[in-house]
């Protein structure tokens, strides 16, 4: 790719960039996730359902969206991304509207949570990061953590919106705002602009139309490599310790006597850290050295865990400092994720090789929390959840720098020569 391709990546793919950030929004792993906690209280107002029953959800949710990583591959192989993501909106935006009728018991709430990952399998974030990949390889890193700042934005502003519509109309209008979003916004973006690079009509000095191969490990390949199980348990021991420290630091700070205002307020920076995480290693992966990158940015909870276990807890300043490590940590997780997955394997079959990865990252979310408490209740506090996360922290960037981590595939050298 010439430099002058180079700078002009983000003028040929803006709309890219933009369907991808909105698509992420939309994502069920965004929309659904961070608006649910709004609609707990209506929906147990509505049928009686307890809260803790109500939490289930989520559990179903993840149960879905880990099957739903792993038949996006074959789906994409067998009929084209842009089919699939596209049958697969519609979908999504007819399932949130019949959500709207459930009644009785809680049980099809179940089955509906379960159920709309695997049937809307192409709305997950593998197709969005899959879609910048092929278009970005000189600004990768920073398209990629663009897109991705959507679920930070749908954190933000979903919760308010969700919650003025709820009070006005009732609990159906919060899933009838949940699909009208992709149905105003990402469904005709979709239809405009989701393009694979080999459909434009680039052509070559001769006036002939090119041809694109995607080049990289094919998934079995990748299933033979030490490098790709090195990623997969660096990365699940870093998103265990995020996971770990979200549900713990709030109730963590009020065990050492802080108040429930001061703890949240505290906790409240995780969120800009992560915007501010994701965007910066973005950036940096683009520049410099992915591997030296990706150690350093999973490295930095060590210094945020060491001060919550070794410091004064009565320090506001540098609980801020501790959190903000943990949150910069958090919102680079998955950019590393998506860019390492695409640079080292390749995009031949990045949705298999990614899916699988986002499959072992669920399982391991919905079981660290479990493991946490248990060691919570075992040692009477949480010193032993913190020197867990800090074994996490040092161990997960150290397998990384002992990778050969360089290109485990031949075509990006061709692409390149």
């Amino acid at each position: 790719m010439t430099s002058t391709n180079e700078t002009n990546e983000f003028k040929q793919g803006w709309r890219i960039v933009l369907l991808g950030l909105v698509g992420i929004c939309t994502s069920i792993t965004a929309a659904l996730l961070y608006g649910f906690g709004t609609m707990v209280i209506p929906l147990e107002q509505a049928f009686g359902w307890s809260r803790g029953d109500l939490q289930a959800s989520i559990t179903f949710l993840f149960a879905g969206v880990a099957i739903s990583t792993q038949l996006v591959g074959p789906l994409y192989r067998r009929f084209g991304l842009r089919r699939v993501a596209i049958i697969s909106i519609v979908l999504q935006i007819i399932g949130y509207f019949a959500i709207t009728q459930i009644e009785g018991s809680i049980g099809w709430l179940y089955l509906a949570f379960f159920l709309m990952p695997i049937v809307c399998a192409g709305t997950i974030a593998i197709t969005w990061t899959q879609l910048v990949n092929l278009w970005f390889e000189r600004n990768r890193g920073l398209a990629l953590a663009v897109i991705l700042c959507g679920t930070g934005l749908m954190a933000m502003v979903l919760p308010p919106l969700l919650a003025r519509l709820i009070a006005e109309y009732g609990w159906q209008a919060g899933f009838f705002a949940l699909g009208a979003m992709p149905l105003l916004a990402t469904l005709p973006l979709s239809l405009l602009w989701l393009r694979l690079p080999s459909e434009t009509t680039a052509r070559n000095q001769t006036g002939e139309k090119k041809s694109t191969e995607l080049s990289g490990m094919s998934y079995k390949q990748a299933l033979r490599s030490r490098t790709y199980w090195g990623f997969n348990v660096a990365l699940i021991m870093s998103v265990s310790l995020t996971v770990g420290m979200v549900t713990n630091i709030v109730p963590m700070l009020q065990s050492t006597g802080l108040s429930a205002q001061t703890a949240a307020q505290v906790f409240g920076t995780f969120g800009i850290a992560i915007i501010v995480g994701r965007l910066l290693v973005g950036y940096l992966l683009d520049r410099y050295s992915p591997s030296l990158v990706a150690a350093i940015s999973l490295a930095l909870p060590a210094v945020g865990c060491a001060i919550f276990l070794f410091a004064d807890v009565q320090n506001v300043p540098l609980l801020v400092l501790a959190t903000l490590t943990i949150g910069a940590s958090a919102g680079a997780e998955f950019d590393l994720a998506a860019f390492l997955m695409a640079r080292y394997f390749g995009l031949k079959d990045y949705a298999r090789i990614f899916g699988l990865h986002l499959g072992l990252i669920t399982i391991a979310s919905g079981l660290v929390p479990m493991f946490f408490g248990y060691l919570f209740e075992l040692y009477g506090g949480y010193s032993a959840v913190l020197t867990s996360c800090l074994v996490f922290a040092i161990v997960g960037p150290s397998i990384l720098l002992c990778l050969r981590m360089e290109p485990a595939y031949r075509g990006r050298q061709q692409q390149t020569a």
